[in-house]
């Protein structure tokens, strides 16, 4: 059964992001071991640790739609119109680029995060639909919309920067307990929300 879940890599002390934007060392795990694992983007090359490599291969393989938000669109220049999970993206935004469909055809914009949930899972079919963006998972969990939040939390402390959970509706969110799988240079947690 397909579901939608989110994933972000994070600091331990729960920053997605330095204050602007970049990203330090958050992402040294996808280069920190001699498994490659293969993308459709040509310029997007990972090699993690044996069990990294199956929790990447899980989160991407099975992805039929991705949710980004327009901050990290932009800042990834819209991966060339190639997620490096080789699903078709959809970007929340309330101003799409003048040339959005000459430049990236298999990106959708859409206005609002429910209507970014509904289009990815009819893009998605029976795949998964993954969130890729603080932001916007904010505003799926407290809208309902969530099944998972998938963490790859890495050993650096930023102190402040853009937060993974900064703000949630809705008060407390329960989740259930954690499946945890060990990498190199990061601690990958699956939590299934409680609905």
């Amino acid at each position: 059964m397909s579901k939608v879940l989110s994933h972000m890599t994070m600091s331990l002390d729960g920053y997605i992001a330095e204050p602007d934007g970049s990203i330090g060392e958050l992402f040294e795990w996808y280069a920190a071991g001699d498994v490659a694992v293969d993308n459709p983007n040509e310029t997007v090359r990972f090699a993690v640790d044996e069990a990294s490599a199956a929790v990447l291969r899980d989160l991407t393989e099975n992805v039929g739609a991705l949710i980004a938000g327009r901050r990290l669109f932009d800042i990834a220049d819209g991966w060339g119109d190639k997620h490096p999970a080789g699903s078709p993206v959809v970007v929340v935004t309330h101003h799409p680029p003048e040339d959005a469909a000459e430049r990236w055809p298999t990106t959708t914009f859409v206005d609002g995060v429910a209507a970014a949930v509904e289009r990815a899972k009819a893009i998605a079919g029976d795949k998964d639909v993954t969130i890729a963006s603080a932001n916007v998972t904010q505003q799926a969990l407290a809208l309902g919309l969530l099944d998972e939040v998938c963490v790859s939390l890495v050993p650096v402390l930023f102190g402040e920067g853009i937060s993974y959970f900064s703000t949630i509706g809705g008060g407390h969110q329960l989740l259930e307990d954690p499946e945890v799988v060990q990498g190199r240079r990061a601690l990958h947690l699956r939590y299934p929300v409680r609905h």
